[in-house]
């Protein structure tokens, strides 16, 4: 039995998955503009929306391939004198997992909760201090500038990367260095941010803080 028009489907339907990844991209890019921008908090819902109709494609598409490889392989594996209806085991097996879906299931959408967390750390960037009323602008400014120091450098930081286990903020470069070192030692990274009890710091914890960055940038500019 050859499979090749099928490993070759199964190859076109996992391409789909990287449009599906640029057009979250694009979507967590244009609310953070928004957010920036002072937009309605209507437009921005409605990114979420489009980034939840991406997050449910993406785990439809997720779906039929797996749905299609398991038949592959059950057929590999039983190998039957006659070729049964891969279209017809593969729809059963993909509506199985589909009856299966909840909305939990877009807690487990990297690209979905990057874009929550993004946008959570913007609106608090940049509408942080609306609902503090009195508060001395000065100290606000300098709380804020506080945030742009990488607690490795010292310095401010141009390419900041944000810990997903405890929130908190490095430059890149420096972080991922202190991880190779320690590694190299067999050691573990403890967060170097003060006070922070997170004692096992990892690459792939590791995601661009770009709710951060455009701050710093604006900041600078100014």
């Amino acid at each position: 039995i050859s499979f090749n028009a099928v490993d070759s489907a199964l190859s076109s339907l996992k391409n789909c998955q990287s449009y599906i990844n640029s057009g979250m991209d694009v979507a967590t890019q244009v609310a953070l503009d928004l957010v920036q921008s002072f937009n309605d908090e209507e437009d921005v819902n409605n990114m979420e929306k489009v980034m939840l109709e991406y997050a449910a494609m993406d785990r439809e598409l997720n779906h039929y391939i797996k749905a299609f490889e398991e038949t592959i392989n059950q057929v590999k594996r039983e190998k039957p004198e006659n070729l049964p209806d891969l279209e017809n085991l593969a729809q059963e097996k993909f509506l199985e997992m589909e009856s299966k879906n909840s909305d939990s299931d877009f807690q487990t959408n990297e690209k979905y909760m990057y874009f929550k967390d993004q946008l959570k750390e913007m609106k608090k960037q940049y509408h942080g201090n609306d609902t503090i009323e009195q508060i001395d602008e000065d100290i606000a400014v300098t709380r804020s500038q506080m945030n742009f120091i990488c607690p490795i450098t010292q310095m401010t930081m141009k390419r900041p990367v944000r810990n997903k286990v405890c929130g908190h903020s490095y430059e890149e470069d420096a972080i991922l260095e202190m991880i190779q070192t320690q590694k190299q030692k067999k050691k573990k990274v403890r967060c170097p941010k003060m006070g922070c009890s997170h004692v096992d710091i990892k690459g792939s914890d590791l995601v661009p803080d770009e709710a951060l960055k455009r701050v710093i940038d604006s900041q600078n500019k100014q």
